[in-house]
């Protein structure tokens, strides 16, 4: 019985994982096929990702991301830092129910009715549309993710040792600068990450919230393909599926040396 029923969940996982990652590696393989064909193998080559150092619209969209992504997860770590501080150590205070859901509601509400909010938003304010409505647009959906990360660490952060240097003269801000934040360092971190990756990655918020001169990869990929799939293409996707890929294993060894270091703590608490 346990045999059978662990064959069942072996067969269930490949063929979960073939499903999402067989699609992938098909345009790994591809952005490496000589022949202008997408579809018909050629033979192996790199001159597509050779051509892509003179496609000067994919890589000024490239640079717009980049620049985007590192903004938007630097605010959005420091303000989704901040929410998970506030949660977590006042618990009691008028409109902490409101705080929280509005804290956390990116993360259940649709990119399509995030993106158009935004956009009416922006349009009734009289901003123009471009890099810093993409940023700010970006800043919104990714401080959830921060706060969610940096609340787990919070919530079993050992208070004592706050209490211990407060009691030795040290003041609160001091004591959150030098004491709290190197301990949660490695899940500040993971959640800065995190809304990288996410920022890299968005297509859905950004086209609501562009304007000229602040095309993403992601806009610029999709408009190209609308025109069909050429070899560029699946070598541009391939780069940013490597990046992504790297920021995703970097944001889980983080958050798996967080865990070492707390249960290490919580031994040496116990000793």
């Amino acid at each position: 019985m346990n045999r059978s029923f662990s064959a069942v969940n072996l067969i269930a996982l490949t063929l979960g994982f073939a499903f999402l990652y067989i699609p992938i590696l098909l345009v790994v393989i591809y952005s490496f096929n000589d022949s202008r064909l997408v579809t018909v193998w050629g033979g192996f080559s790199t001159k597509w990702y050779a051509s892509l150092l003179g496609n000067r619209q994919l890589l000024d969209a490239a640079w717009v991301t980049v620049r985007i992504a590192f903004l938007s997860a630097t605010i959005a770590t420091v303000l989704g830092t901040l929410a998970a501080v506030a949660l977590t150590r006042f618990r009691r205070f008028r409109g902490r129910t409101l705080f929280s859901g509005l804290a956390y509601a990116p993360l259940v509400m649709p990119e399509v009715i995030m993106g158009l909010s935004l956009l009416l938003l922006f349009v009734a304010i009289g901003l123009d549309r471009g890099f810093w409505t993409v940023t700010i647009a970006h800043i919104t959906f990714t401080l959830c993710y921060v706060a969610v990360v940096v609340q787990s660490r919070l919530v079993t952060f050992d208070r004592s040792l706050e209490e211990a240097a407060m009691d030795l003269g040290c003041p609160p801000w001091k004591t959150f600068f030098v004491i709290t934040l190197p301990i949660i360092a490695p899940a500040v971190i993971a959640g800065w990450m995190l809304a990288f990756t996410l920022s890299l990655d968005d297509l859905v918020i950004a086209s609501f919230t562009t304007g000229p001169g602040a095309t993403t990869l992601p806009m610029r990929i999709y408009s190209s393909v609308r025109l069909g799939v050429t070899p560029e293409i699946n070598a541009v996707c391939t780069l940013l599926i490597g990046l992504v890929s790297i920021g995703v294993i970097i944001a889980s060894l983080v958050q798996k040396r967080s865990i070492i270091e707390r249960e290490r703590a919580e031994r040496l608490a116990a000793g």
